[in-house]
């Protein structure tokens, strides 16, 4: 399955872009994919395939178009210095308005049927927990956003079904930082977080040498039944 890239219109004009992955069938619930530091790469694009041939309409947009347009970058160490330097320089309330942007393009595709979620990852994962406290969304999905714990003030404004994936290893985000996140969500409804043995920082991505298979997979059954449930 192929997808193509279409414009997003933001609140600034033209400019920022994403990647569209349609389902077979003609209708679907949309579902926003918000990448990690390391833009709309392949792996990013993968997953977008993955959704959309379990039936979604799903949109991964380009979250450092105004940092660098297109960025795609790999796992290597220069890697990772280039994506935490782009992720440095951005505005987070200026992408937060530019992933609502995205969501309103999403909802106005064609092919878009009713409800929308996001799911997220490291960075989309924090993004995405910014949009179900904006009551952006429907149902929210996060991996390992290590910006969680710096905003659970927002918690009290979530409202939408919130899952949230973990590795036991990840030395970025502690155990009593997920306890801290856990805590903060107790009482607020439909809210899932899983903590997977043996898995570290960025379990779900194929090419990065922390990948998980068997967390990976279990993590995305979870995700795709807690968004098909409320997406439909």
């Amino acid at each position: 399955m192929a997808g193509s890239k279409i414009d997003i219109k933001t609140s600034t004009g033209t400019g920022m872009t994403g990647y569209l992955a349609l389902p077979e069938a003609p209708r679907g619930p949309g579902l926003l994919l918000v990448q990690e530091i390391f833009g709309v790469n392949s792996h990013i694009r993968d997953v977008a395939d993955l959704y959309a041939a379990a039936g979604f309409v799903v949109l991964a947009p380009d979250a450092f178009w105004r940092q660098q347009p297109g960025v795609e970058l790999g796992y290597t160490p220069e890697d990772v210095q280039k994506g935490m330097a782009l992720a440095k320089q951005l505005d987070q309330a200026q992408v937060l308005q530019d992933m609502q942007s995205a969501l309103a393009t999403l909802r106005g595709l064609p092919q878009c049927g009713g409800k929308v979620g996001v799911v997220g990852y490291c960075f989309g994962g924090t993004m995405a927990y910014r949009l179900a406290t904006s009551d952006a969304v429907d149902v929210a999905v996060g991996y390992y956003g290590g910006g969680i714990e710096a905003s659970l003030d927002s918690a009290k404004n979530l409202h939408c079904p919130f899952m949230l994936h973990f590795g036991e290893k990840d030395a970025h985000i502690t155990r009593a930082s997920v306890e801290k996140i856990k805590d903060a969500l107790k009482d607020k409804g439909h809210v899932e977080i899983f903590v997977y043995k043996d898995a570290d920082h960025g379990f779900n991505c194929d090419q990065r040498a922390s990948y998980n298979r068997f967390s990976a997979m279990l993590a995305y059954g979870r995700s795709y039944r807690f968004l098909k449930n409320a997406l439909t």
